[in-house]
């Protein structure tokens, strides 16, 4: 099922706050009550090639943010307002001491933290296999349980 061109899905996390203004979506939040701490979540997908990937999409991902938590802090200046940034590389690279830095800043407990890590690279692992098994659907017009269940030499040390 396609889900709308890119402009499309762009707006759709676009929050509209008047005819000049639009706020990108966080991707989620985190809120604890018990320390009035709203923690918003962002998930960037970076270039593997550049040395500095993560600093760059880093600092994108603050300046998506940095209105609305202005804006958060102005409305409820007894709460606090954090921001985290998970950042992948194209090529599936979760940097696992950031990775745990960023848990640690939501209080998650050290010993759930490797769990959590092995979902996250699953879930990258999965999303990549998709990628494959439709470029493999497309290029060679199988479907259903051909695509989901063999993995074929497609060529010299290719296998899918």
């Amino acid at each position: 099922m396609q889900k709308g061109t890119r402009t499309e899905q762009r707006s759709a996390n676009t929050l509209k706050i008047s005819e000049r203004t639009e706020i990108q979506k966080p991707d989620g939040i985190v809120i604890n009550n018990n320390h009035q701490t709203l923690y918003i979540l962002e998930f960037k997908l970076s270039s593997d090639r550049n040395e500095d990937f993560l600093r760059v999409k880093e600092d994108e991902a603050n300046k998506q943010h940095k209105s609305i938590i202005e804006a958060l802090k102005a409305a409820a200046p007894e709460w606090t307002f954090v921001q985290i940034n998970f950042v992948k590389g194209r090529r599936g690279v979760v940097v696992k001491d950031d990775f745990y830095n960023e848990l640690e800043r939501l209080n998650v407990h050290a010993g759930k933290m490797d769990k959590i890590l092995a979902a996250h690279v699953q879930c990258i692992c999965e999303a990549h296999d998709a990628v494959i098994r439709s470029y493999y659907q497309q290029v060679h017009g199988l479907s259903g349980a051909d695509v989901t269940t063999s993995m074929e030499n497609i060529g010299e040390e290719e296998y899918v």
